[in-house]
């Protein structure tokens, strides 16, 4: 089943072009956007709702700083997220999902869907659900 696209003119660097006219297939340009250690799992987190950086380390509480910092960048460089940084003191900053990154939220609660009987499949306690209610705290 084909996924729409938003139409929106992407934002697209030289770089960024070459890396992916260097790719063989669909597929290896999908891993390449959201096949990050916790891309998955911001983009998850992002689904559910709009979060502050705080919020999105304590969904992902094995993720250091430096290389959730580094994903969210990552995520930002392809357009999937917005950083949205508001003008106050104490500095507030809030992560949501672009367009193009809420087409990928039917594939990514598939994918959850799936873990989630593959949990039950291994006689495994889902602890994601403890965390997706830890996180809407």
């Amino acid at each position: 089943m084909p996924t729409k696209m938003p139409k929106i003119t992407p934002k697209i660097t030289k770089e960024k072009r070459e890396k992916f006219e260097n790719l063989q297939c669909s597929m290896e340009a999908t891993l390449a956007v959201i096949g990050g250690k916790y891309k998955i799992n911001i983009l998850y987190a992002l689904c559910i709702r709009t979060m502050r950086y705080n919020e999105i380390a304590k969904f992902i509480p094995k993720a250091t700083p430096k290389m959730l910092s580094t994903q969210l960048k990552e995520l930002e460089s392809d357009e999937l997220i917005t950083r949205t940084l508001y003008p106050v003191v104490p500095p507030k900053t809030e992560y949501s999902l672009t367009t193009l990154g809420k087409s990928l939220c039917p594939i990514i609660e598939a994918l959850s869907h799936w873990g989630d009987a593959y949990f039950s499949y291994l006689g495994i306690e889902n602890r994601c659900e403890r965390e997706k209610n830890a996180g809407d705290k």
